[in-house]
C-alpha cells in the first residue's frame, strides 16, 4: 500500500454522536430567560400606555362612566362579598389574606410531601414576589398621575390589582410543586378562578383593565423569572396532556369570564371586563403549560 493509498476521512468517535445534543443547552437557556423579560416589558407598556397617557386615562374612566358606579348591576354580586351578609368569593374583599395564607400552606404542604425542595422554594418566591412587588409597584414604583383631572374616588385605584395578581400567582406557583401528570388540570383549574377573579374585579369598578391585567403580567414576569433560575434537572419540563385540552380550557375561560364580567346596565363594559379577564387567563394558561412544553420539543436530543 502506497501513501497515495492510505485513507482520508476523519476517524470516528463512537461518543460524538452522542455529545452533540449538548450543544443546544446555551439556546434553552436563553430561550428561559426571554419570557420573564417579555413579560416584564408587557407589564411596563400596559402602564405606560394606560396610566402615564393622557388618552389612556380617558379610554379606562370612561368604562365607569357606562352604568352605575357601584357593583350592584354585575352578574356576581352576590358573591363578590360586598353585599351586607355575603360570603365573598375568594379572595374577593375580606377573604383575601385567608386565600392567600391557604395558598401559602397548601405549596408547603405538597413540597414537603413531594421533597422538592428547589421547586417548593420557586413556587414559594412565585407567590411573595408576586403579592410583594405589587405593594411596592402601587406604592413608590408605578405611580398613578392625574392627567386628565379625575374625579377622586378614581384615584385611589392602584397599578397592579391585588386581587387579581392572588390566583395568578397561586396558579403559576402550584405548577410548580405539583406531579407533572396532573400538571396541565391544576393549570386549567387556576386559569379557570383566575378568570373569574379578574372579571370580576374589573366589571365591578375595582380595578381598571390594565389593573387586572398587569397583575397577571407580574406573575407571570415571576414565574419566569423563578423557572430560569432553577436549575435545568429541576426546571418544569413537557407536560403531556390531551389535544384538545388547552381548547377545552380556554373555551370554558372564555365563558367563565363573560358570565363573571357580565352587567345589567352596560353591555360595552360586561365586555371589556371579559376580554381583559380572557387575555388573563391565556397568559397563565401559556406560562404554565404552553411554554414548558414548546421549550422540551425545540431541546430534544437528535437520535440519529
Amino acid at each position: 500500500m502506497t501513501q497515495h493509498d492510505s485513507p482520508s476521512l476523519p476517524a470516528h468517535r463512537p461518543g460524538a454522536s452522542r455529545q452533540a445534543p449538548e450543544d443546544p443547552s446555551p439556546s434553552r437557556t436563553t430561550r428561559l430567560w426571554m419570557p420573564a423579560l417579555l413579560y416584564t416589558l408587557g407589564l411596563l407598556t400596559v402602564y405606560l400606555l394606560a396610566i402615564c397617557t393622557p388618552w389612556g386615562q380617558r379610554a379606562e374612566n370612561a368604562l365607569f362612566d357606562l352604568g352605575k358606579q357601584g357593583g350592584e348591576e354585575a352578574w356576581i354580586y352576590p358573591l363578590s362579598g360586598s353585599a351586607y351578609g355575603s360570603t365573598p368569593l375568594p379572595p374577593m374583599e375580606l377573604s383575601a389574606k385567608p386565600t392567600l395564607m391557604a395558598g401559602l400552606a397548601v405549596i408547603v404542604v405538597l413540597t414537603l410531601v413531594r421533597r422538592c425542595w428547589r421547586q417548593g422554594c420557586a413556587a414559594l418566591g412565585v407567590v411573595i414576589l408576586t403579592t410583594g412587588g405589587k405593594e411596592v409597584l402601587k406604592s413608590t414604583i408605578l405611580p398613578r398621575p392625574d392627567l386628565v383631572g379625575a374625579p377622586e374616588n378614581l384615584l385611589d385605584q392602584g397599578f397592579p390589582s391585588g386581587h387579581t395578581a392572588i390566583p395568578a400567582a397561586l396558579t403559576l406557583a402550584a405548577v410548580l410543586v405539583v406531579s407533572p401528570r396532573i400538571r396541565p388540570y391544576v393549570a386549567m383549574a387556576g386559569v379557570l378562578w383566575l378568570a373569574c377573579i379578574a372579571a370580576a374585579s374589573a366589571t365591578m369598578g375595582g380595578h381598571r383593565p390594565s389593573e387586572v391585567l398587569g397583575a397577571t403580567l407580574l406573575a407571570c414576569a415571576c414565574y419566569g423569572l423563578a423557572t430560569w433560575l432553577l436549575p435545568p434537572a429541576a426546571a418544569p419540563g413537557a407536560t403531556r396532556s390531551p389535544r384538545a385540552l388547552p381548547v377545552i380550557t380556554l373555551t370554558l375561560a372564555l365563558a367563565v369570564a363573560l358570565v363573571s364580567g357580565a352587567r345589567n346596565d352596560t353591555l360595552t363594559r360586561s365586555l371589556v371586563s371579559a376580554a381583559t379577564a380572557f387575555i388573563c387567563a391565556a397568559l397563565v394558561w401559556y406560562a404554565a403549560v404552553g411554554r414548558p412544553a414548546h421549550t422540551a420539543r425545540r431541546t430534544r436530543p437528535a437520535l440519529d
